[in-house]
């Protein structure tokens, strides 16, 4: 069971750095001469990725977990997320925004992952008082059955499985891009754990697919 932990922590520490790169953690550099809706909705995401840091010391146990900021830094994203779409009107690229064309040539996925965004992060808040469940123990980081037991589960995969998706997967293409992956109505029954890790892989397929990639 420990060498699956392991792993699991191991793949959600590289999902985090994947986010912050791409996330939250470059807009502080990234602002100097935005203006108008550029400026907005880079702010917007900014405070995306602050929420997200915040969650992510919380599930690798860099901080204690505490329910009720779990449910505020997701409140946040998903009040944030139902503004994404309105803030992306088609061609506003001015410098130094960092959106890739890409987002008016695919718009239903983008619309997508912006709904899923905020479908993931309410299913968080619902979650964030959850036990293990049954079978799974106690506390926000059981569920090893449903997280990486049994062939490593559900969200482990076997051998992809939904964490990593069919090819491409949920990462950038796939099925998450295209508006796919587990209900949030399932995920809000399970640890919290599972929420956010669906809520952190939107992101990231987000930024890899509709964002100028970083050096």
């Amino acid at each position: 069971m420990r060498p699956i932990r392991t792993a699991f922590r191991s793949r959600l520490a590289r999902l985090a750095l994947a986010v912050f790169v791409a996330g939250g953690a470059g807009f502080a550099f990234a602002h100097g001469g935005a203006t108008g809706v550029v400026k907005e909705r880079m702010e917007l995401m900014k405070d995306v990725g602050k929420s997200m840091k915040t969650l992510t010391a919380m599930f690798k146990g860099e901080t204690d977990y505490d329910a009720g900021q779990v449910k505020a830094a997701a409140a946040r994203i998903r009040d944030h997320a139902g503004k994404i779409t309105g803030l992306f009107p088609e061609g506003s690229l001015d410098k130094p925004t960092e959106a890739l064309p890409e987002i008016w040539r695919d718009w239903p996925a983008f619309e997508a992952l912006a709904e899923r965004l905020a479908a993931y992060s309410g299913a968080l808040i619902d979650a964030a008082e959850n036990p293990g469940g049954a079978g799974m123990g106690t506390g926000p980081q059981a569920g090893q059955g449903m997280m990486g037991g049994q062939g490593q589960g559900m969200m482990m995969g076997q051998g992809q499985g939904m964490m990593t998706g069919q090819g491409r997967g949920m990462m950038g293409g796939g099925m998450m891009a295209q508006g796919g992956g587990p209900p949030p109505e399932m995920l809000a029954q399970m640890p919290p754990r599972a929420a956010f890790v669906h809520l952190a892989q939107t992101c990231n397929a987000c930024h890899t697919r509709f964002r100028i990639k970083k050096e």
